[in-house]
């Protein structure tokens, strides 16, 4: 089993961690061990296709639900079972989500997870979550993303996806074909080391503190990319902004017209660098940053409090 695999954010919110539990108390269960054992692969399936932790964990309680009433005797590989559920579950919830999201008040960002900062150092499992990715993944259809996610990211085979998407084998391949098309003509171009990260993120943190126009334009980077996402709850751009000057106009008059107390602390979220922004000691959103070449490129702020529940309630998550 290889890091893709193995690796995942934990589920966070400790609702969820209390059920795992419950499920782990009975561990002579062969059907409890089986979902246990390919938990992370089927949460981190569910949340790459979905942006959506708590999305993921309702997919994987209903995977949970079908898996222990499955006549097992007739299942061969449980682990290509488990992730067949969880792919159909997730793309009837993906339809239904994308039809939400067209009337979202102003751009969307998937849901941010924190990460440990050691998963910055797999370049390939950190690109896998990270939020200039999701994004791109949110373009593709929901059938596209799926085959995408099972391919690409977990190298599952051909005829493992058909079965999990109703497709045929060769379907499948020319499914792949366009969406890695699609993808990488979208994704970052160049892949930066996590001391580059820590380097911008420091610099950039450094300049919102102090709101010095010039030190942000010094380091964000001439096409760099601003979005917001107060999900119609809290004030956000409802566009992105874009290009330096704007961005750093932008930070330095509000930041500028704050009355309360501006304060924030560096973390990993979805593998890449992030500021976790307070006001008055309250958590007002988590920013995470796409950088190259020593320059942020992106700005993701979420500041959706629906979507920052396990940015409160839970503690830093690992990828196992």
């Amino acid at each position: 089993m290889d890091a893709r695999e193995r690796g995942r954010p934990s589920g966070p919110a400790a609702r969820d961690k209390d059920k795992e539990r419950e499920l782990s108390d009975d561990t002579a269960d062969p059907a409890t061990e089986d979902f246990l054992t390919h938990r992370n692969l089927l949460f981190t399936v569910a949340y790459e296709m979905l942006g959506s932790a708590a999305d993921a964990e309702d997919v994987l309680q209903e995977t949970w639900l079908r898996w222990v009433k499955a006549d097992r005797e007739q299942v061969r590989d449980p682990r290509a079972f488990l992730v067949r559920i969880t792919t159909r579950q997730a793309l009837n919830r993906l339809r239904t989500l994308k039809r939400r999201r067209e009337a979202y008040v102003g751009p969307w960002l998937p849901e941010p997870l924190l990460t440990a900062p050691d998963v910055a150092e797999d370049v390939e499992l950190a690109e896998s979550v990270s939020m200039a990715l999701m994004l791109v993944l949110e373009t593709l259809s929901p059938t596209e993303r799926a085959v995408f996610v099972l391919r690409e990211v977990f190298d599952i085979g051909y005829d493992e996806i058909a079965a999990a998407v109703d497709k045929s084998p060769a379907a499948v391949r020319q499914i792949a074909h366009r969406a890695r098309r699609h993808v990488d003509a979208r994704r970052p171009r160049q892949v930066v080391t996590s001391h580059q990260g820590r380097a911008a993120l420091k610099s950039f943190q450094r300049a919102i503190e102090t709101g010095d126009p010039q030190a942000l334009l010094d380091v964000l980077a001439p096409e760099v990319v601003l979005m917001s996402d107060g999900g119609g709850i809290k004030h956000a751009a409802l566009r992105p902004v874009l290009g330096a000057e704007r961005v750093a106009r932008m930070f330095a008059g509000g930041i500028g017209k704050l009355t309360s107390t501006l304060t924030t602390e560096p973390t990993v979220v979805n593998g890449h660098p992030a500021l976790l922004v307070r006001l008055d000691g309250e958590i007002d959103g988590v920013m995470a940053l796409s950088v190259e070449d020593d320059r942020v490129t992106g700005l993701y702020y979420v500041r959706n409090p629906e979507k920052l529940t396990h940015i409160t309630s839970a503690p830093q998550l690992a990828f196992r």
